[in-house]
């Protein structure tokens, strides 16, 4: 899908011209979600990481009722008739374990970030209301301040990390994967820029759940956020970096409008692959509406 690939160099070549002129007065700076400039804050201590919300409502145009994997042993053979709607919710954070590990010169921080993220069919009580999926990501992350300009951009941060993303659930249903992942943040008033490549660690082949996940999910994320009064827009972008019919990702737009301190009525909108786990290999279009407490 070219589109993704059009997505990426469209977040970087806008952040020139739309950023400057309309996004202003950027609440939350990278530099203080990581701590780069702040050797008061005790270790150990939880701080936000990934956006923190409810999507009451969230419809897909293509429920997926019958799961696959190129293991046959992760291919669900009986459909359960899921509802097009369902609840969303996502809870996250991350906590300083370590300061400067290399000295005051380097530096380098260890972080621990926790994310879950679940879908529960509330709306079917022809099914017992089931959480259809729910996705489990631990990470280890060392953050290194990394400062210098380019196209305007103050470079924030550069890092390293180990990341397990798993469903625990038994087969056919179980899907997970361990990834070593790049971070490079950069940032300007209004505006940041985060890109995550990464690389899987390999598995058994006949342990693998779902061989093929970066060929869906992707091999690198970027993010872009933009914040202007009680407006909050983000932009993921994922694509698998590769051409053909291997050409495959996923884009996500989330809308937060503040209503009463952190308060904020959320709109979310993706399409492509990998909305989740169980579907990292189901193309679909969710649109969800709930409220929000953290964004990016």
């Amino acid at each position: 899908m070219n589109t993704y690939r059009f997505l990426f160099v469209f977040i970087f070549i806008t952040s020139n011209s739309i950023g400057q002129t309309f996004f202003q007065n950027r609440k939350e700076t990278l530099s203080k979600r990581w701590l780069l400039k702040d050797d008061s804050t005790k270790l150990f201590k939880v701080t936000p990481y990934k956006p923190v919300y409810v999507l009451f409502a969230n419809y897909t145009s293509a429920i997926n009722n019958l799961p696959t994997s190129p293991n046959p042993l992760n291919t669900v053979t009986t459909p359960t008739l899921f509802s097009d709607t369902e609840l969303k919710f996502q809870l996250s954070f991350k906590s300083r374990a370590i300061k400067k590990i290399f000295g005051d010169e380097l530096g380098g921080d260890l972080w621990i970030g926790y994310t879950q993220s679940s879908r529960w069919q509330l709306y079917s009580a022809s099914i017992s209301r089931p959480f259809r999926e729910t996705n489990y990501e631990p990470e280890l992350m060392l953050v290194f301040h990394t400062p210098y300009k380019i196209f305007g951009f103050e470079g924030v941060l550069s890092g390293i990390g180990v990341n397990h993303q798993s469903n625990g659930r038994s087969d056919p249903f179980s899907r997970s994967w361990n990834r070593i992942v790049l971070q490079f943040g950069w940032e300007r008033p209004a505006w940041s820029v985060v890109l995550r490549p990464w690389w899987r660690l390999p598995e058994n082949e006949t342990e693998d759940n779902n061989p093929d996940i970066q060929d869906y999910v992707g091999r690198a994320e970027l993010l872009s956020n933009f914040s202007k009064g009680r407006h909050d827009v983000s932009i993921i972008a994922k694509h698998s970096l590769r051409g053909g019919s291997k050409s495959r990702g996923s884009v996500r737009l989330d809308y937060a409008f503040k209503v009463l301190d952190n308060l904020q009525i959320l709109a979310q909108v993706f399409h492509g692959y990998g909305e989740n786990l169980i579907d990292y290999n189901h193309q679909q279009t969710t649109v969800g509406v709930g409220i929000s407490i953290i964004q990016w």
